[in-house]
């Protein structure tokens, strides 16, 4: 049997939506309480000996670079869970790795190189005869940046342990419904905010989200009464491993797993205990991201500000950042964050999205955004989003402005570039409708509205915007069609949102400066 997973540390192209990975890790988490059971901790390496046929394992893979180049000479240690065992080899010219003879257990892929980000793999669970393939890429590290070799940083001590010699000021104190108390700005906002929330969850696992139109992490939780049994019995499981040995990364497993049954709160927790026994750049981030996930915004704030001190050369870290101050309101220091993350690792799309979601939301042109967008187009010319993005930025600029008719038709150039390079990406469909529309083009606007409705149905703009340019045609059987389309898909969505939001629920923050009746926190 062959599986093939492939980890990286911050996304390096836009994947499309994380979710599928993350099922892909819920079930190697919940299939660790089946080996760890079946053998009783005994499983053991078994590379260099003779096992029956069929029973022996391999796991094999590459190692490349953040541009995709294959790394020679890298070192990877397969580490067995329990009991804890470990090998250890080198990438060969190709880039490439094989571990061959192991028998069934729980494997960890680590990956180290001098000058560069290690590289972790999430759990592996292998059974008998299983062929797994691990795909890692690493970040090279700052030229300046103190670390010499990833042993060297895990063995001396970190920035971020001095960062947490004092206490997070702030506590969670419970959970509760979502209510939208303290919530900034319009509905569009709000949304594009819950939006780049999922984006964040999404990093941990080296994904970008393409689109909001996604499962949250509460929705996608849901489970069936079986797989609910497994992950009760795997919280067991790992709740018994933290009594043997009481590690950090156990608690952010622990954490995932509470995140996974529903109870947020025992998993902010984890995530918490995890952060403070080792400060890692994933401790911190994972622990950021639950916070921002359930709306305690200005602590998922302290924690990625401490974080991205601890971890400079971290992207994701400040686009986490970028993220939670735009769900605080401060949509200006949010860009600047996410401009300093485009700053630090250039090719990477994940700040670029993340300013280009942030844009379109705008009333107003964000400060470095436009700037950052260009340069996405510039890095990435095959990239459909940074066309998408950078074209509704200068549209934004220079919209009714007649002396600024140039960089109008720039911005058309770009969006019609998108959709060559993604024919599915219905906004930009619906934002060339837009564009000619205001230039007084409806049969050309229709066309568009139309062709964003084709590839994206549930795009209720398109419809509305459709259903606007029939009427300026005076096809007002076509309106009122398209508008009936419009409210209807709305009613829908809202209803959506607002179910996800009562599953996802939000936490109850007290402020260590403020009395224990504070109210929610957003």
């Amino acid at each position: 049997m062959g599986e093939m997973v492939c980890m990286m540390n911050l996304p390096h192209k836009v994947l499309g939506v994380a979710w599928p990975l993350k099922k892909q890790f819920l079930a190697a988490l919940v299939a660790v309480v089946g080996v760890l059971t079946s053998f009783s901790g005994g499983a053991i390496f078994a590379q260099g000996t003779s096992l029956p046929p069929g029973e022996a394992n391999t796991v094999q893979g590459t190692i490349r670079s953040s541009t995709g180049d294959l790394l020679t000479g890298v070192i990877v240690r397969l580490e067995e869970q329990e009991p804890s065992n470990s090998l250890e080899t080198k990438t060969k010219a190709d880039g490439s790795f094989v571990f061959s003879g192991l028998r069934p257990g729980v494997y960890t892929v680590r990956a180290e190189k001098a000058g560069w980000r290690e590289g972790v793999s999430n759990p592996l669970v292998l059974r008998a005869g299983h062929k797994k393939r691990i795909d890692l890429v690493l970040e090279s590290l700052p030229i300046d940046h103190p670390g010499a070799t990833v042993a060297s940083r895990s063995s001396s001590p970190a920035a971020g342990e001095m960062e947490f010699t004092d206490k997070p000021n702030f506590t969670v104190a419970g959970v509760m419904d979502w209510n939208n108390t303290g919530t900034h700005g319009s509905d569009v906002r709000v949304r594009t905010s819950e939006a780049l929330a999922k984006e964040t969850l999404a990093l941990k696992n080296g994904e970008l989200v393409k689109s909001s139109t996604v499962e949250t992490k509460a929705g996608a939780a849901r489970t069936s009464d079986e797989s609910r049994e497994e992950l009760l019995a795997a919280r067991e499981q790992a709740r018994t491993m933290l009594a043997k040995a009481d590690t950090a990364d156990g608690h952010r497993l622990l954490g995932e797993l509470n995140e996974r049954l529903g109870d947020p709160l025992e998993a902010v927790r984890e995530y918490e205990r995890s952060a403070l026994m080792d400060p890692s750049e994933q401790n911190y981030f994972e622990w950021g991201t639950e916070l921002l996930l359930h709306r305690a915004d200005e602590p998922a704030v302290e924690v990625f500000t401490k974080g991205s001190h601890a971890h400079p050369d971290s992207a994701r870290m400040l686009a986490g950042l970028g993220a939670a101050l735009y769900a605080e309101g401060k949509s200006e220091e949010a860009a600047r964050r996410l401009c300093e993350a485009a700053d630090l690792k250039p090719a990477d799309p994940a700040p670029y999205v993340f300013l280009g979601k942030m844009e379109k939301a705008a009333t107003g042109v964000l400060p470095c955004g436009e700037q950052k967008l260009a340069r996405f187009v510039r890095e990435q010319p095959g990239n459909a989003l940074a066309n998408y993005y950078y074209g509704v930025a200068l549209w934004k600029r220079d919209r009714g402005l007649e002396k600024n008719a140039a960089s109008l038709q720039q911005a058309e150039a770009l969006l019609d570039k998108a959709v060559r390079i993604d024919p599915k990406l219905g906004e930009a469909y619906l934002q060339l409708g837009i564009l000619r529309t205001e230039r007084g083009n409806f049969e050309q606007a229709i066309r568009d509205y139309t062709k964003a409705i084709e590839v994206s149905p549930q795009l209720s703009e398109a419809h509305y915007r459709l259903g606007s340019a029939y009427r300026r045609i005076s096809e007002e059987s076509k309106a009122e069609q398209e508008f009936w389309e419009y409210e209807k898909i709305e009613k829908a969505e809202t209803a959506a949102i607002e179910r996800q939001r009562r599953e996802l629920r939000q936490f109850l923050i007290i402020l260590k400066d403020q009395p224990a009746a504070a109210t929610p926190h957003r």
